[in-house]
């Protein structure tokens, strides 16, 4: 095989200075079209000769150089946007302020700005309430309690017993921590085991806060063991207790005297219903209490409490309005509203029906 077909096309072309000229300096334009005075190969077999020569020789690292700055410049600015001259369009005003991101986290660092923040900075309340059909089912399940109460003690278990594995999940929830079984297990189960200590000791009261200090301590060992983040471990812990508080609690329903869980119970309904009732806030709480006082003497008629079932029922209205109001707090989901907007305001009573009811019976 001889140079002279390959030295024609390369002008100065004497052995290896001219091909390293080429190779620094006609590499380069190769990358957008042959060298320069070179148009294609007519000849097949000259094609070869030229891959042949190409071959035969060795590169040098110092000539790929500039390639892999045009690669790594054409990957830099391969996502600007288009840099244009033009007048800006007249749809897009130069001095409109830039709007709030209220989207969700991104890689590029901007902060989550959730429902309640938004409200707040829009001016709007944070607090969306359950609403109808939540305060419906608090007052299914309230109809469903005075109506156990009445029938007898194992009966009243079947619907408070809902009533606490609603409450423990709804709370946990609300708190922004799901799935949390392993706290929600712990708070039902809590529940369970003061209802049974209720049906052992005759319904004594001291049964639920032995089983609410014994809870308590349970879960301080189980979070202590965590290897969670201390924030994590704390939020968690007052998560928990909070949880099983609440559904031991609602066990008071099964202390108190079968009459006065009637009256409170079916207080609670009307009461829940009533400011459910699209009022202005502060018409639909007063509207609630005198609703909740109504049917406790309502309801106090039917029983031996008479129109003292006034007093137990606004005492019922006013704890079940606090419950409702936790229920409300933040933009909760609506899987919030179907489980501690509907428990919250009967768990929430308990303690006051029990009071009231040996006070008043």
């Amino acid at each position: 095989m001889t140079d002279q077909p390959t030295n024609q096309p390369y002008d100065g072309y004497e052995g290896y200075d001219g091909y390293d000229r080429y190779g620094q300096q006609g590499y380069q334009q190769g990358h957008q079209g042959y060298p320069q005075g070179h148009q294609g190969y007519d000849d097949p077999y000259a094609a070869q000769q030229y891959t042949q020569q190409w071959q035969g020789q060795t590169w040098e690292t110092q000539t790929q150089s500039p390639v892999s700055a045009q690669v790594t410049a054409a990957e830099e600015t391969a996502y600007l946007p288009p840099q244009g001259y033009g007048a800006p369009p007249e749809a897009a005003p130069a001095s409109a302020p830039p709007a709030a991101d209220y989207g969700p986290a991104t890689v590029a660092g901007n902060p989550r700005v959730t429902d309640a923040q938004r409200a707040r900075a829009e001016g709007r309340s944070p607090i969306i309430e359950p609403g109808m059909q939540p305060a419906a089912l608090t007052a299914l399940l309230g109809l469903l309690l005075a109506g156990a109460a009445a029938v007898g003690t194992y009966a009243l278990l079947v619907p408070l017993v809902v009533l606490q594995a609603v409450t423990a999940a709804g709370w946990f929830r609300l708190n922004g921590m799901w799935p949390a079984r392993q706290g929600i297990a712990l708070g039902f189960a809590g529940a369970l085991a003061a209802d049974a200590a209720l049906l052992a000791s005759d319904r004594s009261p001291s049964a639920i806060l032995g089983t609410l200090g014994v809870w308590v301590l349970l879960a301080l060992v189980l979070q202590l063991r965590s290897h969670a983040d201390p924030d994590e471990r704390m939020y968690g812990l007052m998560a928990t207790v909070a949880a099983s508080a609440l559904a031991i609690v609602a066990g008071g329903y099964l202390a108190a005297e079968a009459d006065a869980v009637t009256v409170g119970a079916i207080a609670v309904a009307v009461a829940v219903l009533a400011r459910a009732l699209p009022l202005p806030t502060p018409v639909s709480v007063v509207v609630a209490l005198l609703a909740g006082a109504g049917g406790g003497v309502a309801a106090g008629s039917l029983t031996g409490l008479g129109t003292s079932g006034a007093l137990l029922g606004a005492g019922a209205a006013a704890c079940a309005l606090i419950g409702h109001r936790v229920a409300s707090y933040d933009y909760p989901s609506r899987f919030v509203h179907f489980t501690a907007g509907v428990a919250l305001p009967l768990s929430a009573a308990a303690p006051v029906v029990y009071v009231l009811g040996r006070a008043l019976v």
